[in-house]
């Protein structure tokens, strides 16, 4: 072969900007048909991917991207190039809803189609969802996410799961988990996870907030939206900054024709959407789903801040009804502090069925601070959290606790109260109306008026910023507590909110609501 010939397809095999630019034509914006030159946003994403590769020889990115820079095409026209110029290579694409899949594989027909015929494998049959290069024996199939059983079976060389943040939220996980098991852990693999925000719940947000901090081998590539060149207005002649115009001008140098573009946005659809389809940092894009109850960016930072844990302990029956907390890798209590032995400390507890699969009974331990020196999150019956609550109890210097006495909380109550003879347990003083005289009862009762009265005052305590916390997992829970359109406060849709309902009861006695049973067989509750 001609050593100039040789040298260009040398090129086109190794620089990727190269071959996207003389091999691979798009759909633009302005609707021409023309070749592929990387943009601004498309270029650090490809520098991300050559990295990885010649450092770790496979690609495992997830981005995290604003609106139309290009980047799931940049992706599709990537896998394209890998299938269509190897051997016994095979792509998959996942995306969320059935127009996007059939976009994604029009896209790919088109790349297909303008191909320079020196490059161009031959096909045996094209379907509505793969082509096949019978030649090459590889092929590039699209699909969406949970329209059929995906990925099962498979051995994957390429795989994209595209905008993995809107997949049907009650199977996401379980997809995305049997794609990725489909692509072997080997050199020249490529695996990329691409979307915009949907809120902070769910497999993207999880798999973003692990990539940056480097515990599952991806790569996160975040790209703000000033870098796109497209994203600009005509300035008016009457155009003024305002002072936080000033700030991002500051802070990001931006250029008043961005500012317009910035304004135009923002008075078409709100500075919170912005925030989430345009975001400048990442933590913009995670901040503005539903109505949050808490401060999602306060919790944001105190995610960053958090410290490690000092260690986990697993209760350990005594075989005489009792037991106690010794240390353990796989505890279910967790630790952030040492136990003051002369310290006062403050238990909220949440109480569920205690089933597999389901909510977790909670217990969280606040010190005279209000520091979150340890949780504990497991899922035992409520007769047998009630025995773990006896033992953290006496861990604790005789801690104050609060369970909640609702449902099943209402036998932990019983156990721990009367049966068990705890003495610092929380207890209401109730109204009888019938006997015209006050009663007791054991537990804090949630009702549509109590539970504003607990959360507000949680809320005012993070506001206040009086609350050190430490445990990602309470702070996640407290992310996806939102208001809903009825004006309930509950956690997002197949979120939990065990943690936040053992903190908001905890910080409520360490508001100075606690009073302790001194004689049980004096109290009552519903059960009895």
């Amino acid at each position: 072969m001609d050593p100039q010939l040789l040298a260009i397809r040398k090129r086109l095999r190794d620089e990727f900007p190269f071959y996207a630019a003389n091999a691979l034509k798009i759909r633009t914006k302005a609707g021409e048909i023309a070749p592929l030159h990387l943009n601004p946003a498309q270029l650090i994403l490809q520098k991300a991917i050559d990295d990885q590769m010649a450092t770790e020889g496979k690609v495992r990115i997830i981005i995290l991207k604003a609106r139309q820079q290009g980047l799931s095409t940049h992706v599709g026209g990537y896998m394209f190039a890998a299938v269509s110029q190897n051997t016994a290579k095979r792509a998959m694409v996942i995306t969320h809803q059935a127009d996007s899949t059939r976009a994604l594989f029009d896209m790919t027909k088109r790349f297909h189609e303008h191909c320079p015929p020196i490059l161009k494998p031959k096909t045996k049959y094209a379907s509505r969802r793969e082509l096949y290069f019978d030649t090459l024996d590889s092929s590039y199939i699209v699909a969406t996410a949970g329209g059929e059983a995906i990925g099962r079976g498979e051995t994957l060389s390429h795989l994209h799961a595209s905008e993995i943040a809107f997949w049907p939220k009650s199977t996401a996980k379980d997809i995305w988990n049997g794609l990725y098991q489909a692509v072997p852990n080997l050199p020249g693999t490529v695996v990329f996870i691409e979307s915009t925000a949907n809120g902070v719940s769910g497999v993207f947000y999880d798999m973003w907030r692990e990539s940056v901090a480097g515990r599952n081998g991806f790569v996160p590539v975040f790209i703000p939206w000033f870098l796109d060149p497209m994203y600009r207005e005509t300035v008016p002649a009457y155009f003024s900054r305002s002072p936080e115009e000033e700030r991002l001008v500051e802070q990001y140098g931006l250029d008043n024709s961005q500012l317009q573009f910035r304004r135009i946005k923002i008075s078409a659809n709100g500075l919170e959407n912005f925030k989430q389809e345009y975001p400048a940092v990442p933590a913009e894009a995670f901040l503005t789903t539903g109505r949050p109850v808490f401060d999602s960016e306060q919790l944001v930072h105190m995610i960053d801040a958090a410290q490690p844990r000092l260690r986990t302990e697993a209760y350990e029956e005594d075989g005489i009804g009792g037991g106690k907390f010794d240390t353990h890798p796989r505890g279910e209590l967790t630790l952030y502090r040492e136990i003051d032995p002369v310290g006062t400390y403050y238990i909220g507890a949440d109480t569920a069925m205690g089933v597999r699969g389901g909510d977790w009974s909670v217990a969280t331990i606040l010190d005279s601070t209000k520091t979150l020196v340890g949780i504990l999150r497991c899922r035992v019956h409520p007769d047998f959290f009630a025995q773990m609550l006896y033992a953290l109890g006496h861990k604790f210097n005789m801690a104050a606790i609060c369970p909640e006495s609702n449902n099943h909380g209402i036998l932990t109550c019983i156990r721990l109260a009367k049966d068990m003879g705890y003495p610092y347990v929380y207890t209401e003083t109730i109204y009888d109306k019938l006997a015209d005289k006050d009663t007791i009862k054991i537990g804090f009762t949630t009702t549509v008026k109590s539970k504003p009265l607990l959360i507000d005052r949680l809320r005012a305590s993070m506001r206040l910023k009086e609350i050190k916390i430490d445990d990602k997992t309470t702070l996640n829970e407290m992310l996806t507590y939102v208001v809903t359109e009825t004006g309930s406060m509950e956690a997002e849709e197949n979120c939990h909110d065990d943690t936040v309902v053992a903190l908001a009861l905890a910080n409520h006695i360490h508001e100075g609501s606690f009073k302790p049973v001194e004689n049980q067989d004096d109290y009552y509750t519903e059960a009895i």
